[in-house]
C-alpha cells in the first residue's frame, strides 16, 4: 500500500543493510528506526529473514532491509537465510554494507566484496562500532575496503551508543529519490505481532542458552488474539530436534522455560502496549529445519 504524504517535496527510498553475522545490522536499523523491530543478541546469525524498517527524517521515508548474516552455508536453513539477504538487495535504490570495525577484515568481509563487486547498485560503507574499535586501525580498514568497492560514502559508527547517527540518518534521507511514501507515518516495521511475539521469544532464547542450541531452535505462534479487556493471548511452542534439546531449555523443574517466557512477556508487553499472557511450551520435532510449514512460518522461502 502506498501512503502519500502531503507534501511538495517528498522522498522514499529503500536501503538494503548487509553484511557479515554480527555486524551489528539489527542494531544499527532498531537505532535508526528509534524502537525495536529486529531482535539482537551477541550471537552471530541471529536475523532469519528479511525484516523492513520504517525511518523517518523530516519529509523522507527511509525502508531499511535489515537482512541475515551472510555466511557460508551449510545446511537448508542457511542456504534460504543467505538467500533471503541476497533477496533484500533486489530494488534497492542504495546499499549499505555494515562492518564490524573490532573484529577487522577477514576472509567473510573479503566474500561480501567479492560478491558486491559485480552490483550495480550506489553502495555505501558504515564502519560500526567504533567505540570499542581500535582507532589507529579505522583509517586502515576503510581505505582498505575502499580501493576493493568505490563507495559512494563510508561513515564511521556505533550502533549501540549513537555516535554518528544523525550525520548519517541525514545523508542516507538526501540520497532517497522523490517520491510518496510506502508506508503510513505511523508504520514502523512490516512485520506482524504475530511475528513479531515469535522473535521475541526466540531473542530470549539466544540470550539464555549457551553453544549451538540456539541454532537447533525454531518458534512457532499457534495462537495470538485479543482480549475483550484490551490484553493479548499469545500461544507458542519451541521447537527442539531432540529430547536432550527439551530438557535444556525446560531446565531443572522447568525454571529455565519459565524466565524465558517472563522476559518475553515483559518485552512484549512494553513493545505493545498492553499486557500480555504469554504460554509456551517444548516440541520435539526432529527434522523441523527440513518441514517446509516452519518456514513458511519464519518468513523464509523453501529452497532445494
Amino acid at each position: 500500500m502506498t501512503a502519500e504524504k502531503p507534501s511538495s517535496s517528498i522522498r522514499c527510498g529503500v536501503v538494503a543493510v548487509l553484511g557479515a553475522p554480527n555486524a551489528g545490522k539489527s542494531t544499527l536499523v532498531n537505532a535508526l528506526v528509534g524502537q525495536k523491530i529486529a531482535i539482537t543478541s551477541p550471537k552471530a546469525q541471529t536475523t532469519r529473514t528479511r525484516v523492513l524498517g520504517v525511518a523517518l527524517e523530516g519529509d523522507t521515508q527511509i525502508v531499511l532491509v535489515d537482512t541475515p548474516g551472510i555466511f557460508a552455508p551449510k545446511r537448508r536453513l542457511d542456504r534460504a537465510m543467505v538467500q533471503a539477504a541476497w533477496g533484500g538487495v533486489q530494488d534497492a535504490d542504495l546499499i549499505a554494507l555494515v562492518v564490524d570495525s573490532k573484529a577487522g577484515l577477514g576472509e567473510k568481509v573479503e566474500a561480501m566484496l567479492t560478491a558486491l563487486e559485480a552490483r550495480k547498485e550506489p553502495k555505501i560503507l558504515i564502519l560500526n562500532k567504533v567505540d570499542i574499535a581500535d582507532k589507529g586501525k579505522l583509517l586502515i580498514h576503510a581505505q582498505r575496503l575502499n580501493e576493493r568497492i568505490p563507495f559512494r560514502e563510508t561513515y564511521f559508527i556505533s550502533a549501540a551508543t549513537g555516535d554518528g547517527l544523525a550525520e548519517m540518518k541525514s545523508a542516507l534521507a538526501a540520497a532517497m529519490p522523490e517520491g510518496p511514501w510506502h508506508f503510513p507515518a505511523d508504520q514502523v516495521s512490516n512485520a506482524s505481532d504475530r511475528m513479531l511475539s515469535a522473535e521475541i521469544t526466540r531473542e530470549q532464547i539466544y540470550h539464555q542458552l549457551h553453544a549451538e542450541l540456539p541454532y537447533e531452535t525454531a518458534v512457532e505462534t499457534e495462537k495470538y488474539s485479543e482480549r475483550a479487556d484490551g490484553s493479548v493471548e499469545i500461544h507458542q511452542q519451541i521447537l527442539v530436534a531432540k529430547s536432550s534439546q527439551r530438557a535444556i531449555v525446560l531446565g531443572k523443574s522447568g525454571q529455565r522455560l519459565k524466565e524465558i517466557g517472563s522476559r518475553s512477556r515483559a518485552e512484549l508487553s512494553n513493545l505493545l502496549g498492553c499486557p500480555v499472557h504469554l504460554y509456551l511450551h517444548v516440541k520435539v520435532k526432529e527434522n523441523w529445519d527440513e518441514d517446509r510449514g516452519v518456514y513458511r512460518d519464519i518468513g523464509l522461502d523453501w529452497v532445494e
